[in-house]
């Protein structure tokens, strides 16, 4: 629908003009690869064996603390025994810890 007045015109023109600028800015953006996620980020540091890392409290389940509240995000500095694959590796845990020893590289920092 047009409207009689000039100013209504020129304020669908620019809605229109910043319409097609959006539409580039999202075209462009969207070829370019930024790396926002943070385990993406995580991904790319390289482990290696003897590297002290924290492990993440995140699925871990504590009986002296039952509230999730309560317990650090992340516990102690344990030593990397073997790095099984890019993204797994082997920690060098105490056997009072009853959790696998091979962990995601996700769950540690």
């Amino acid at each position: 629908m047009k409207r009689k007045n000039g100013k209504g015109n020129r304020v669908c023109k620019k809605n229109e003009k910043g319409t097609r600028e959006s539409k580039s800015n999202i075209q462009e953006s969207s070829g370019q690869d930024k790396v926002t996620d943070r385990s993406k980020i995580k991904r790319k540091r390289r482990m290696e064996k003897r590297d002290k890392v924290m492990l993440s409290t995140k699925n871990l389940v504590f009986k002296e603390k039952p509230t999730k509240k309560l317990v650090d995000q992340y516990i102690s500095s344990y030593i990397i025994d073997k790095v099984v694959s890019t993204n797994v590796v082997k920690l060098h845990l105490s056997m009072l810890m009853r959790i696998h020893l091979v962990v995601n590289i996700s769950y540690i920092i």
